[in-house]
């Protein structure tokens, strides 16, 4: 009798010791964060030309720091993303003349983030952008 308690208690304990051991899920940390997401987007892909404040390099890449570039009109910024950009561009009375190539590798859902990031940071306060406006606009490619 004293070797069944005892073992029905061991084996209790394993089993208590294996709730604990268990890792506890924190719904919160598995729902995807854009910013973040984005921002690694932004580190691999536009970090060398953009820099790391968003200001750009003076005659060559353009900042993204309160320009109306990105600011502005989501579709155009978008477009820029996905085409490239091969026009020389004027912002804040200096131009910028260097090709910025395609990224239309990136998946919707890339792009989207990215461009949330960059309209929410370096001093840019504007709505994010969607998977859904990114597909549109890649539709019409």
């Amino acid at each position: 009798m004293k070797f069944l308690f005892f073992s029905m208690l061991s084996g209790c304990g394993w089993f208590w010791l294996s709730l604990v051991a268990m890792p506890i899920r924190n719904p919160q940390s598995q729902i995807r964060n854009p910013i973040d997401s984005g921002k690694v987007v932004y580190d691999t892909y536009c970090l060398a030309c953009h820099q790391a404040d968003g200001r750009g390099v003076p005659g060559q890449n353009p900042p993204l720091a309160k320009t109306d570039w990105v600011l502005g009109d989501k579709t155009r910024l978008i477009g820029v993303v996905l085409n490239g950009l091969n026009d020389p561009v004027e912002i804040g009375g200096e131009t910028y003349d260097n090709p910025m190539p395609a990224h239309d590798f990136l998946t919707d859902q890339q792009v989207a983030d990215v461009l949330t990031y960059v309209r929410s940071h370096f001093g840019n306060q504007a709505p994010p952008v969607k998977p859904e406006e990114v597909k549109s606009v890649r539709g019409k490619k």
